[in-house]
């Protein structure tokens, strides 16, 4: 090989080198709508009222490292949920605060008082009820990353 088709293939080889790398830098920057650290106060998460108790929505944002991070804290009436039995690609994390609700998992179902944690995985079914004679409130997060598989 010449030393002018040398320095071409290194050249080009170079080029696509430095637009493959151009290119996953420019995907691997956040966007400016990222949430960044922060504090949420109690008081200042308004309840919501809904058909089944209140809702306080703490935020559903990206974040450096996650395209969604959805947080809010449930409040159910006694003997309500939320919803029935469903299934989404998130993965999410339930912290009980107060009262005692029924997990549901799979059909599966465990009552649990404040601070037990329920983890539930992508795509299996699961739901939870107030299984008490007070009030439940309870800490929802659920994150996207890029394992996440899609919504079907």
């Amino acid at each position: 090989m010449t030393m002018k088709r040398r320095l071409a293939t290194a050249g080009l080889g170079a080029g696509l080198m430095s637009m493959a790398l151009g290119g996953a830098s420019s995907r691997a920057e956040t966007p400016a709508s990222v949430m960044r650290s922060g504090v949420f106060p109690w008081e200042s998460l308004a309840p919501q009222a809904t058909k089944v108790g209140a809702v306080r929505r703490v935020f559903d944002t990206p974040t450096p490292t996650l395209s969604q991070l959805e947080m809010h804290v449930t409040t159910l009436k006694a003997g309500e949920t939320p919803h029935p039995p469903h299934r989404h690609p998130e993965e999410e994390l339930i912290i009980v605060r107060e009262g005692t609700v029924e997990s549901n998992i799979d059909g599966v179902l465990r009552p649990l008082g404040p601070g037990s944690v329920i983890f539930h995985a992508s795509n299996e079914p699961h739901t939870v009820k107030n299984v008490g004679a007070t009030e439940a409130t309870y800490h929802v997060i659920k994150w996207r990353s890029a394992a996440t598989p899609p919504a079907p």
